[in-house]
C-alpha cells in the first residue's frame, strides 16, 4: 500500500539571526494571502508560544509548533501532510538563525524539501547583504534558497545596490521599506502576546500586507513549484480515550498563556473535557478533576494574583484534596510561597510548594530537555528569567538534549507536579494521561518500570 501524498506550494521564512523581521514578514504575507481568499497554514519552528499567537491572528488558522527533536519526525510529517491537503500555501517561520540549534531550521527545511526565503535586516549594508545570503546558500548543499527578502530597505537605490550584487541563482524576492509601523512590539521573553494588542496588530498586519504586495512578493510566490508532502510511513499511534469522563481545568488568561494547541488537542482526543479559567479574575475554579497551570508572565501581574484571595483559597483546597495539578514555569512560580517582581516587590503566591521565586534581569535559562517524570519521560523545553530558591528536594531533573549536567528540577508535593519545563504532551501521551489520572498510585512510581525506563 503506497503512502498518501499531497502537493502544496510552501515557503520557509528563515534569517541569519534573530531580530531580522521573520515574524513581521511571515505575518504580513499570511494576511496578504488571506485577504485574497487563500487558505494559508502557518507553522513555527521550535518551542515558541508567542509568535504562533500572532501568526494565528494574521492567517486566521491554527498555528502548530514543529520541532524534530521535541515532536519527532513522524509528528511533523503528519502535520505537513494534513496542511497540504487543505491549504493553498504553507508557510514555516524558522527560529533564530537558519543553522542555529540541533536540529535547526535548515534541518527541518531540508528534510521536507521546502525552499527557504532569507529575511535580512539590510539597514547599514548593501552589497554585503548579497555576500551574506550567498554564504548562507552555499553553506549546505541539501537546502534550496529561493531568494532574499531585504527588510528595512532605505530607498529604491538601496534596493538596486543589493539586487545588482546578488548572484543569478538568488533573486531578490522583495525589498520591504524601513517603516516602524510594520514592526511588531517586543517584551523581555519575546513578542508581546497577541490578545493584549489585537487591534494594533491588525493595523500592522494590513500595513505589512500592503508593503509586501507593493514589493512584488506575490509574483515571486507564483513561481514556487508545489512541494510533495507524504504522510508518515507508519501512522501515528491512535490516541486512546483514557481520560474519558475526566475534566481538566486549564488556567488561561494574560498570565497563563504559554499553551501548545497540540497539548489541548491531545487532552481532548484522550477524552478529557477542558474548562478554562482565569486565576487573575475568577473567584472560583470550574468543576474539574485536575488542574493545569501553564507558563506565562506571573511577574507582570503578581500583585493582582496575590490579591485574588478567593482563587488562591480555591486552588489550595483543590491541592489539599489530593487532586492532580501540573504547574509549568510561570505555574511553578505561582505555586511558590512568594514571587519578587522586576521592581523588587515581593508578593505572596499560593504557597503549595515551599520556596521563593524572583526575577533576575536579562539573565535566563533555556534549552531542550526531557522531563524525567515518574509517569514516563516527556520532552519539552525551558525558557525563563527567574529563579526559585528554598525549594524542596526534587524527585528528578530534566535530561538535557546534548549536555550531561542535570536540567531543570522536577518537584512533587502530594499530587502537585511543578517544574520550569514546558512539556510537549504529544511526545508521550501515556505519561501525560497518567499525570492527570484519578489514581494517586501514579505519584509513587519512582521505582517502577516506567520510571526506570525514563531514566535510561
Amino acid at each position: 500500500m503506497s503512502t498518501p501524498t499531497a502537493r502544496c506550494p510552501a515557503l520557509f521564512i528563515a534569517a541569519p539571526a534573530s531580530g531580522q523581521g521573520k515574524t513581521t514578514v511571515t505575518a504580513g504575507l499570511a494576511r496578504l494571502l488571506r485577504n485574497q481568499g487563500k487558505v494559508v497554514r502557518v507553522f513555527k519552528t521550535g518551542p515558541d508560544y508567542l509568535d504562533p499567537q500572532i501568526l494565528a491572528q494574521a492567517s486566521g488558522q491554527p498555528v502548530d509548533q514543529l520541532d524534530l527533536w521535541m515532536a519527532g519526525e513522524a509528528y511533523c510529517r503528519q502535520r505537513f501532510y494534513d496542511a497540504a491537503c487543505e491549504a493553498d500555501l504553507i508557510l514555516v517561520e524558522g527560529a533564530m538563525g537558519l543553522f542555529d540549534g540541533e536540529p535547526s531550521s535548515a534541518d527541518l527545511a531540508a528534510l521536507f524539501a521546502i525552499p527557504m526565503a532569507i529575511v535580512m535586516d539590510v539597514k547599514g549594508m548593501a552589497q554585503t547583504a548579497a555576500a551574506l545570503v550567498s554564504g548562507l546558500a552555499s553553506f549546505r548543499d541539501d537546502i534550496h534558497i529561493a531568494g532574499l527578502v531585504a527588510n528595512a530597505c532605505g530607498s529604491q537605490r538601496h534596493r538596486e545596490l543589493i539586487e545588482s550584487a546578488l548572484p543569478a541563482t538568488i533573486p531578490l524576492l522583495a525589498a520591504v521599506p524601513r517603516d516602524p509601523d510594520l514592526a511588531l512590539p517586543e517584551r523581555h521573553l519575546g513578542l508581546v502576546q497577541a490578545a493584549e494588542i489585537r487591534e494594533d496588530l491588525e493595523a500592522r498586519f494590513e500595513a505589512g500586507a500592503r508593503a509586501l504586495e507593493a514589493a512584488g512578493l506575490l509574483e515571486a510566490l507564483a513561481a514556487l513549484p508545489p512541494v510533495t508532502f507524504a504522510a508518515p510511513q507508519e501512522p501515528l499511534a491512535a490516541v486512546k480515550p483514557v481520560l474519558e469522563g475526566r475534566t481538566i481545568g486549564v488556567a488561561r488568561d494574560a498570565v497563563f498563556s504559554f499553551i501548545y494547541q497540540a497539548n489541548l488537542d491531545l487532552l481532548e482526543q484522550m477524552g478529557a473535557t477542558l474548562r478554562f479559567f482565569s486565576p487573575l479574575t475568577d473567584s472560583r475554579l470550574p468543576q474539574c478533576d485536575a488542574l493545569w497551570l501553564p507558563g506565562g508572565y506571573p511577574e507582570l501581574h503578581a500583585q493582582q494574583l496575590a490579591g485574588n484571595s478567593a482563587m488562591r483559597s480555591a486552588i489550595e483546597a483543590f491541592y489539599r484534596a489530593d487532586k492532580p495539578i501540573l504547574a509549568e514555569c510561570g505555574g511553578l512560580l505561582y505555586c511558590l510561597e512568594t514571587l519578587t517582581d522586576y521592581d523588587d516587590i515581593t508578593h505572596p503566591m499560593l504557597g503549595l510548594l515551599p520556596g521563593q521565586g524572583a526575577m533576575r534581569g536579562r539573565r535566563g535559562c533555556q534549552g531542550m530537555q526531557t522531563a524525567e517524570l515518574p509517569e514516563g519521560p516527556v520532552r519539552g523545553h525551558a525558557h525563563h528569567r527567574s529563579m526559585a530558591e528554598g525549594t524542596p528536594e526534587p524527585i528528578a531533573h530534566g535530561r538535557r538534549q546534548r549536555h550531561p549536567a542535570p536540567g531543570e528540577a522536577i518537584y512533587r508535593q502530594r499530587r502537585l507536579t511543578a517544574t520550569y519545563l514546558h512539556l510537549f504532551f504529544p511526545n508521550n501521551p501515556d505519561a501525560v494521561a497518567r499525570l492527570f489520572s484519578a489514581s494517586p498510585a501514579h505519584c509513587e512510581l519512582q521505582h517502577s518500570e516506567a520510571f526506570i525506563h525514563a531514566t535510561q
